[in-house]
């Protein structure tokens, strides 16, 4: 009996990288390729769609290659992607989202942060749909986005007839199909899947969308995650390097598939899920928790009803920068630099001397609001800022460790505050299932667990996002019975990381001090 195999594709901020796992969750190969980006105007972002698909198809050819396994025993394929907006005309050609009228940036890309006012409109309306939000609209998300486009490019909403999550536009590519995934539709268009009427036209009439469906191919129903959704077309196969026969899956945020490679062991355990927090730490930072209940409230997205499993309600908070704030730490320091990976380790070594020889003194009295890029959780405040309390006249390689140890300090503190909103609100957190590029980073690795004073568990699977997004193209192609048998038979397991007990009182000590420098921002914002 022939073995089958499945392809996973992730499409983060700078590359899409490519997998192929067997149907226990093993990765067999994998490579990757950049994407551009373009930011003509601050807090303009965009990427090329097509630019991404020929990265995705690239990566996809380079990782069968490296597998060793025959294209036709592929028999399914899912995509992840970041929640960034595809915009096509109505013949499903490149259209323009960009000031500079470009065809080919035709992707506002998910840290895209030009609609903030929209943003605001949004949560000042009170409609019933922020109530699934936190409350509070981020100019993340797809409304804002499509608002901004509607009135400062004309032209293009004119033209528009596809509107995509970037997950969706890859499976459309893929498979020709219009479906749109529950997770990306839940997670960033106001879809309400847990309702039988799942779209509040009232409410994009209310935001001057009331044309949106005129315009974006959107279907009345989402299609669940893994849900098989046709077989590539030939010439996708053709260019992916795959057949015919591959089946496509709804696919998911990426943040998700992180989630579902972390969380999905406990799909046969829906009570004790609740104890588990995903954490996909990257250039941002996301917290994933799923509940068999909703639990509503303000500073946290959702609860999303099947945007990751099922029959679940999943939380989502997060953090706007933290990889990306590392790296701003190191360009902005005059004895920083191009922040790669030998640099980061660098510091982290520098960092590890230091603290040997100063022990808690270490910087004690420099302190890091990490908000540099707004507060996505728990405040839910894209415009909050970052503030650097304790600065000198020290310019050395030394007092670059020393900011960057404590900007680390300040990140995991935030997650600290995350994990308080959600426990206050029905969750009972214990544990930390951290994935992403933060793994490779030693200080983070022992902050998240000191500093929030939870079990960190570290995924054995090298790439647990593809992990995730495998689970759900083995869906997809038939080789479980649903997305929950997937995910128990595929998952990988992890280490575990206890906190250190003695390290308490002195990140209580912080956090008390991180907590004041929030009120002290916002009444400083008062004041001005």
């Amino acid at each position: 009996m022939t073995k089958s195999f499945v392809c996973a594709v992730d499409v983060g901020t700078g590359s899409a990288r490519a997998g192929i796992l067997d149907s226990e969750g093993n990765l067999l190969g994998r490579a990757d390729h950049p994407i551009a980006m373009h930011q003509p105007k601050p807090d303009h972002a965009e990427h090329d769609s097509e630019d991404i698909w020929s990265a995705v198809c690239k990566s996809v050819r380079s990782a069968l290659q490296k597998s060793g396994v025959a294209a036709g025993d592929i028999a399914g394929i899912s995509f992840d992607a970041t929640c960034s907006l595809v915009a096509r005309d109505r013949q499903g050609n490149q259209i323009s989202v960009s000031v500079s009228g470009e065809k080919r940036w035709d992707t506002m890309v998910w840290l895209d942060h030009r609609a903030i006012a929209e943003a605001d409109e949004c949560t000042t309306s009170g409609h019933a749909v922020l109530d699934y939000i936190g409350g509070v609209m981020s100019p993340e998300m797809e409304t804002p986005k499509l608002m901004w486009l509607k009135r400062h490019l004309p032209k293009t909403w004119n033209e528009a007839g596809y509107l995509f999550d970037l997950a969706d536009f890859l499976t459309w590519k893929a498979s020709g199909s219009l479906a749109r995934s529950q997770c990306t539709l839940t997670a960033k268009w106001t879809y309400l899947a847990h309702e039988e009427k799942s779209w509040r036209h009232d409410f994009f009439e209310l935001v001057g969308l009331g044309d949106l469906f005129e315009h974006g191919n959107l279907p009345e129903k989402a299609s669940p995650v893994g849900a098989d959704i046709g077989p590539l077309t030939a010439k996708a196969a053709a260019a992916l390097g795959l057949t015919e026969k591959c089946r496509v899956g709804a696919g998911v945020i990426d943040a998700y598939a992180g989630a579902l490679g972390v969380l999905g062991g406990f799909a046969g355990d829906e009570k004790d899920i609740s104890r588990h927090l995903a954490l996909i730490a990257g250039t941002s930072s996301c917290v994933m928790a799923m509940s068999l209940d909703p639990q509503p409230f303000a500073g946290v997205w959702g609860p999303y009803y099947g945007a990751a499993l099922p029959t679940l309600w999943l939380s989502e908070g997060g953090q706007s920068a933290t990889g990306a704030l590392l790296d701003h730490i190191i360009r902005w320091h005059g004895a920083g630099g191009e922040p790669d990976a030998a640099m980061h380790m660098k510091i982290a070594r520098r960092v590890a001397e230091l603290r040997a020889e100063d022990g808690d003194a270490l910087a004690a009295r420099l302190h890091v609001l990490p908000d540099f890029h707004g507060n996505r959780s728990p405040l839910a405040d894209p415009h909050a800022v970052g503030v650097i309390s304790g600065l000198t006249l020290d310019a050395s390689f030394d007092s670059l460790c020393k900011l960057y140890w404590r900007t680390a300090v300040g990140i995991a503190l935030g997650v600290r505050h995350v994990l308080e909103a959600l426990n206050e609100n029905g969750y009972l957190i214990d544990t930390l299932h951290v994935t992403g590029g933060h793994t490779k980073n030693p200080l983070l690795m022992e902050l998240y667990a000191d500093a929030t004073g939870c079990t960190v568990v570290e995924p054995l699977a090298d790439e647990a996002v593809l992990l995730g997004t495998g689970m759900v193209a083995a869906t997809a192609a038939g080789l479980y019975r649903d997305l929950n048998a997937a995910c128990v038979a595929m998952q990988q397991g992890g280490k575990t990381r206890a906190p250190n007990k003695e390290a308490g009182a002195r990140f209580d000590r912080d956090y008390r001090i991180f907590l004041e420098m929030h009120r002290q921002r916002q009444m400083l914002d008062a004041i001005g």
